[in-house]
């Protein structure tokens, strides 16, 4: 496997790690990933490899303090990284390393933050083939009391550090600061998908025309469960949508949680393959 990085300028003066991998076999298919909260591409590292062994060009972008990227001394959110770290990145892909289509995969907020960016960039619709989401949800994981108890006491906990730690999210990866994750927390108690200036991000899911499959977990229970993720899903409103849920009960391998859904022995026996057939099966932009 070859692996290149590339360091795009955003307009707001940052800089973005992105990482090219590929093989000797190049099918000319291409595939843009991005990871969530509290992580960089290592997450995304596996099922990029197993997809560049099939022939595809996966390229992978970390967001700014995240991996490779730079470390911002500004205040950043996550709608800072739909209007300027991707729009950065699919302005390189598509007018500099001229690619004519791709295909998305993205963990956690890295769903939401491509949904922003479509809604701002409706442009980009008709050049991705097909998005798939794992563990991705930005306003219903309140649903239960238990929930939202815990949504208040992680927003609250995350505002008296300045910073949510990542091990008490299990990640190993990286904290995040409370302005970042201030929105997720917000849009969850709230029901909400208020950006800035009180733009109605729910409003304009169903503007997302890129069939897409969500795939989430039994043992997600927090950041993105069934429920949360089917909401989610459903307001794009495009009945080529899939939601796919993953539990032992189902005949699965596991119940999986927020990360192993994405990144585990299981995952690539069940579901990489699964991700696989269905970028094949909607090919239908010529790359």
């Amino acid at each position: 496997m070859k692996e290149q990085l590339y360091h795009i300028k955003t307009a707001d003066n940052e800089s973005i790690a992105l990482w090219k991998l590929n093989s000797e076999t190049i099918t000319g298919k291409h595939i843009f990933l991005t990871h969530g909260a509290f992580s960089n591409r290592k997450i995304l590292d596996g099922i990029a490899s197993y997809l560049t062994k099939k022939g595809f060009t996966c390229w992978i972008m970390e967001w700014r303090n995240h991996g490779e990227s730079s470390k911002s001394t500004q205040k950043f959110n996550l709608e800072t990284i739909a209007k300027f770290d991707l729009k950065a990145t699919f302005n390189f892909l598509f007018y500099q390393q001229n690619l004519k289509s791709i295909d998305c995969i993205t963990h956690s907020g890295g769903g939401i933050i491509l949904t922003m960016f479509l809604i701002n960039n409706p442009c980009y619709n008709s050049k991705i083939n097909s998005i798939t989401l794992f563990g991705s949800q930005a306003f219903a994981a309140g649903e239960k009391f238990s929930s939202r108890i815990k949504i208040i006491a992680s927003k609250y906990l995350t505002a008296l550090l300045g910073k949510a730690p990542a091990k008490t999210v299990g990640s190993t990866e990286h904290s995040e600061r409370y302005y970042t994750m201030k929105q997720w927390y917000n849009w969850n108690l709230k029901k909400n998908f208020i950006g800035e200036n009180n733009f109605d991000y729910l409003k304009k899911m169903n503007t997302v025309t890129v069939p897409i499959i969500s795939i989430c977990a039994k043992g997600d229970t927090f950041i993105a469960p069934k429920e949360a993720c089917e909401k989610f899903l459903n307001a794009f409103k495009n009945k080529k949508n899939k939601l796919l849920f993953y539990s032992q009960e189902n005949g699965n391998l596991e119940n999986y949680n927020h990360s192993r859904i994405l990144k585990s022995q299981n995952s690539k026996k069940e579901i990489w393959p699964t991700v696989e057939n269905w970028i094949v099966q909607n090919k239908t932009i010529a790359y």
